[in-house]
C-alpha cells in the first residue's frame, strides 16, 4: 500500500463517470472541475466500462479497497450497471452518490450488479424549497431512498449541504432518519471556492457545537477524522473540509475524472494525470505518481482562509430564530 510524504495511505477511489446531470443544484461544484449551471448534453469523452475496470484492477494492486461512483449524476449513464459489474470483480466494496431522481427504477439492477450502498442528496423535505435548491422534484428522490432501503443498499446516507438556506432543515432531517434502520444523515460543508455566493456560508463550528450539545455520543471516523453524532435512533455525520487541516491530514482518497484522469485532490486540477493510452505498467506508475505527490489541500497547499474573516457570517444553532 502506497503512502504520500505525510504518511497518508490511499484506500479509496472515487470515480466520476460523467459531468452530465438532470438537476442544476445551486451549490454544484462538479467534483472540483468547476460549477455546472445547467444539465449538460452527452460527452463522448466519458470513461468506458472497460477503462473503469482497468483503473480499478490496477488500483487494487496498490491497496485500494473501496470505490465510490459519482458524477454529475451517475445514473444518466445507461451502462452504470455494467460499470458496477466490472468493478466488483476486483473490489467488492462499491458505493454510489446520486441525486436519487432515477434511483427507484434502477435500484434492483444496481443491487444485482453489486452495489452495496448509496448516498442520496436531500437538502430539504419541503418540495418547493427542494426545487428551489436542486432544480428538481423531491417525490421521486424519496421514492428512490425507500427503494434503496427496501433492497438493503445500506447505509443510505442523506447528504444535506449546510447553507444559510438549509440550516433550519437540520432538526427535521434528524427526525426523518430517526428510527429508520439503515438511514443516516450526512451534513456537508458548503465549499465557497466553487460558488459565487460566499454569503451562503455558515460557521460549521456552530453546527458542530449544536450537535454535540444534543447528541448522546460523539464518535470519530478514521476517514478525514469526521465527527459522527449519535442521537436517539439517529446518526449524523459531518463532512467539514473547508479550512480544516485535520480533515485533509486524514484523507485516504484519490479520484478519477470523467475523462479518466487521476487526481489526488478534489480541490485541485493542476495535478491531473491522464491515463488513456497507457499500458498497465505506465498506469501503475501514474497511480504511484498521484499517490506519492499528493499533499493536504488545507494547511499545506492552501494556507490562507477560503473566506476572509470579515465575510464569515455568524450563525445561530439549527432551528434558532434568524438562522435562515
Amino acid at each position: 500500500m502506497l503512502a504520500d510524504a505525510f504518511g497518508r495511505e490511499v484506500t479509496d477511489l472515487r470515480v466520476s463517470v460523467t459531468k452530465r446531470c438532470n438537476f442544476a443544484c445551486v451549490y454544484c461544484h462538479d467534483e472540483g472541475l468547476g460549477p455546472v449551471a445547467r444539465p449538460s448534453s452527452a460527452h463522448g469523452d466519458e470513461v468506458t466500462p472497460a477503462e473503469v475496470e482497468r483503473l480499478v484492477r490496477v488500483g487494487r494492486s496498490l491497496g485500494i479497497r473501496s470505490v465510490k461512483f459519482t458524477g454529475g449524476e451517475p445514473l444518466v449513464r445507461p451502462d452504470l450497471e455494467e460499470i458496477l459489474d466490472r468493478t466488483v470483480r476486483h473490489i467488492p466494496d462499491v458505493s454510489l452518490t446520486t441525486n436519487g431522481s432515477m434511483l427507484e427504477r434502477r435500484a434492483p439492477a444496481l443491487r444485482a450488479a453489486g452495489l452495496k450502498r448509496v448516498n442520496v442528496s436531500v437538502d430539504s423535505l419541503d418540495p418547493a424549497e427542494f426545487r428551489e435548491i436542486r432544480r428538481g422534484s423531491l417525490a421521486p428522490v424519496l421514492r428512490g431512498v425507500r427503494a434503496a432501503l427496501d433492497l438493503g443498499l445500506k447505509p443510505v446516507k442523506l447528504n444535506l449541504v449546510v447553507l444559510r438556506m438549509t440550516l433550519d432543515n437540520i432538526p427535521g432531517m434528524i427526525d426523518f432518519v430517526r428510527g429508520e434502520d439503515g438511514l443516516r444523515l450526512q451534513l456537508i460543508q458548503f465549499m465557497p471556492e466553487y460558488n459565487r455566493h460566499p454569503e451562503w456560508m455558515v460557521d460549521i463550528r456552530s453546527v458542530r457545537a449544536w450537535l454535540e450539545a444534543h447528541a448522546s455520543q460523539v464518535l470519530v471516523r478514521e476517514m478525514h477524522h469526521r465527527r459522527v453524532y449519535q442521537f436517539d435512533g439517529a446518526e449524523v455525520e459531518v463532512v467539514d473540509p473547508v479550512d480544516n487541516a485535520e480533515f485533509c491530514l486524514n484523507c485516504h482518497r484519490i479520484r478519477v475524472t470523467h475523462r479518466g484522469e487521476l487526481k489526488g485532490c478534489l480541490n485541485r486540477n493542476d495535478d491531473l494525470v491522464p491515463t488513456r493510452g497507457l499500458d498497465d505498467a505506465q498506469l501503475l506508475d501514474a497511480f504511484r505518481r498521484v499517490i506519492t505527490r499528493r499533499v493536504p489541500y488545507y494547511g499545506v497547499y492552501r494556507t490562507e482562509p477560503s473566506i476572509p474573516p470579515e465575510m464569515a457570517l455568524p450563525v445561530l444553532p439549527p432551528g434558532g430564530r434568524g438562522a435562515r
